[in-house]
């Protein structure tokens, strides 16, 4: 077993329980608990539910091929509850935060941060108050579905024009973070459309908004991936392995 990634995991694993434990404010994190028709949050937790049973399978294969795969596993749900749980002051008064997917999703593919991604959401609404139960499903559809297969999508298309490994990692983390919230601004411009505008303006509005935030966090997250990315990879080539 990799010992630093056994620390790296156990690292992740003390902050975020550390992050449960403390007192919270029940800012806006994620969408949040009734902000959502009915209606609506029945839609996405349909929209979304294919996409998290694809997961578990892919999942199940990926532990099934290689044991070891738990600590990668592990580690990736970690970082993602870990920096999804940060608050950082939005220009609104509520709040934003990284998403923590590009790290899983460049190593096992976007199928099984759906699976990782859900449950971090979950006990973040749990415990935190941040999200909610009944707005779980389109919060998980932004953040673990959208999020990670456009940030695959981006990574495998650098790979293909030859791209460093170090600036796909970042592409990867970078615009599954800007994807997000994009799809965050889509669900609520449809709940809430501007009355002179409709629909398109007010996601044009509410992107603008998370924009001011989301971009110099997606760059700070982006650079953070690769390091954590680059030590892993070392940490294995000393063991005679390699990461994807």
């Amino acid at each position: 077993m990799k010992k630093l990634m056994k620390k790296l995991a156990m690292g992740l694993v003390l902050v975020a329980m550390l992050v449960t434990i403390l007192p919270q404010e029940a800012h806006a994190m994620h969408i949040m608990e009734g902000f959502l028709p009915v209606g609506w949050s029945i839609f996405w937790y349909v929209a979304f539910a294919p996409f998290f049973i694809y997961g578990l399978m892919q999942m199940k294969k990926i532990v099934q091929a290689d044991k070891q795969n738990k600590v990668l596993l592990a580690l990736s749900g970690a970082l993602i509850f870990v920096l999804s749980a940060l608050k950082i002051p939005s220009v609104t008064g509520s709040t934003s935060h990284p998403t923590g997917v590009g790290l899983g999703t460049a190593i096992f593919g976007p199928a099984v941060i759906s699976v990782l991604g859900t449950i971090c959401l979950l006990f973040q609404a749990l415990f935190l108050a941040h999200g909610g139960i009944t707005t779980l499903g389109a919060n998980a559809f932004s953040m673990a579905v959208v999020g990670p297969f456009v940030g695959y999508g981006v990574y495998q298309l650098c790979k293909k024009m030859n791209t460093s490994k170090s600036v796909s990692l970042f592409m990867c983390a970078f615009i599954a973070d800007i994807a997000t919230y994009l799809m965050t601004s889509i669900q609520l411009g449809i709940v809430f459309p501007d009355p002179s505008t409709g629909i398109m303006g007010a996601v044009v509005k509410f992107m603008g908004v998370f924009l001011f935030t989301q971009i110099p966090i997606g760059i700070a997250e982006g650079l953070l991936t690769v390091v954590i990315y680059n030590l892993l990879t070392s940490s294995l080539k000393e063991q005679g392995g390699i990461l994807r």
